[in-house]
């Protein structure tokens, strides 16, 4: 797959809309760096902002992946090829895409590992200072039941993810 030519495409269709790489960016929601890098042909857009940018400027995505448009002639071929291509280059694993859903969900969802740590603290403080042992055990607890509920809901989003729901590896 040629980043480059498919770059060259993307940044001839946004100047075909009369935007800077700021206002796409803006209408995306990702940055003018990200547009940038695509344009360049550094980057390939992930799936969903493949998806993204067909909508937005009413061309295929085979037609983003061949960086040119298609005649209906020439749209069969170049799905077929496209899929060889994209195929071809997918060397992402299961253990990777696992790994890769894992760190995401935990970028995301930071705050589920913070908020029961800030909550055992003021229940073992708060119970120090009124001088009752029991809360300072049970304060003491509240994290253990809240990292089993956050680890279990971290794996079926990244199980939802990474699989295709039947258990199987997307890449079969």
């Amino acid at each position: 797959m040629d980043t480059v030519k498919i770059g060259k495409f993307l940044a001839e269709l946004r100047h075909e809309r009369e935007l800077t790489q700021e206002q796409l960016a803006e209408k995306l929601g990702t940055s003018n760096k990200t547009i940038s890098r695509w344009e360049n042909g550094n980057y390939m857009p992930p799936v969903e902002m493949l998806m993204e940018l067909s909508a937005f400027y009413g061309v295929s995505i085979n037609e983003i992946l061949s960086g040119k448009r298609l005649d209906d002639n020439e749209a069969q071929s170049a799905a077929e090829e496209n899929l060889k291509s994209v195929l071809s280059d997918s060397s992402f694993s299961l253990e990777d895409r696992k790994r890769y859903f894992t760190r995401k969900w935990k970028r995301e969802h930071w705050y589920s590992f913070v908020i029961p740590a800030l909550i055992a603290i003021t229940v073992i403080m708060t119970s120090a200072l009124l001088d009752q042992p029991v809360g300072v055990f049970l304060g003491c607890l509240i994290p253990f039941p809240a990292r089993i509920v956050g680890y279990n809901v971290m794996m079926a989003y990244v199980e939802r993810n990474a699989f295709d729901g039947k258990g199987n590896d997307k890449k079969s």
